[in-house]
């Protein structure tokens, strides 16, 4: 990663990741997936790739997660009931930065974030990005989570390898999503976008070409 995007702790429990190579077109609000903190390898490299297409990353932990850093085992609730943590989340970010905002989450955070989007939200708030959207649980294909991509009320980007057991390539084809919801397939990523070396590809591929993605939908969105 590159040294301008090095996080820095800050005291209202955030990791920021700067743009890199000049101001920032828009700052991306991250959220974690269920069972790996805000500083996650994976988190930081999205994080550091997203910086060097010149976005600001701010990760945010939801209340069970920052619980185990002093000992707790809770285990993540419903999506739905996070959905306040984004929301004060969202709140303390928009009147610390300028510029617009978008959210952002892996997993259960691109989940989170899309329910939160479901309500209307500040006017600098332009769009949703989830990474490997868990559109239905692992090998429970019936058990489909469409509902808020299908009401939310701002532009969604859905990045998804095509490979990931929480919605391949295959099955999210037959999905009603309304055209708000744009999908970028990764070929032979899983769950992170990370594919097998038999692929020809690797996840610092996968992950710039994400970056590259999100910049474009940002500069769509934000006009």
């Amino acid at each position: 990663m590159t040294a301008g995007a090095t996080p820095t702790r800050l005291p209202v429990d955030v990791l920021v990741t700067e743009a890199v190579g000049g101001p920032a077109v828009a700052t991306l609000l991250f959220a974690h997936g269920a069972g790996a903190p805000m500083d996650s390898a994976a988190m930081t490299a999205f994080a550091g790739a997203f910086a060097d297409a010149g976005l600001r990353v701010v990760r945010y932990e939801f209340p069970y997660m920052a619980a185990r850093r002093s000992g707790s085992k809770r285990p993540p609730p419903k999506a739905e009931t996070l959905v306040p943590a984004c929301a004060a989340a969202l709140a303390q970010l928009l009147a610390t930065v300028d510029g617009p905002v978008l959210l952002a989450g892996k997993s259960l955070g691109g989940r989170v974030s899309v329910l939160t989007a479901g309500d209307a939200l500040d006017a600098r708030v332009r769009g949703v990005v989830a990474i490997g959207y868990p559109f239905h649980p692992p090998a429970k294909p019936e058990a489909t989570r469409l509902v808020p991509l299908q009401t939310a009320c701002l532009p969604v980007l859905v990045l998804q390898g095509t490979r990931d057991p929480f919605g391949t390539c295959e099955e999210v084809a037959d999905y009603a999503l309304p055209e708000a919801v744009s999908l970028t397939w990764f070929e032979d990523g899983d769950h992170d976008l990370k594919p097998r070396r038999t692929s020809g590809f690797t996840a610092d591929d996968h992950r710039r070409a994400a970056a590259t993605v999100v910049r474009a939908f940002v500069n769509r969105v934000c006009g």
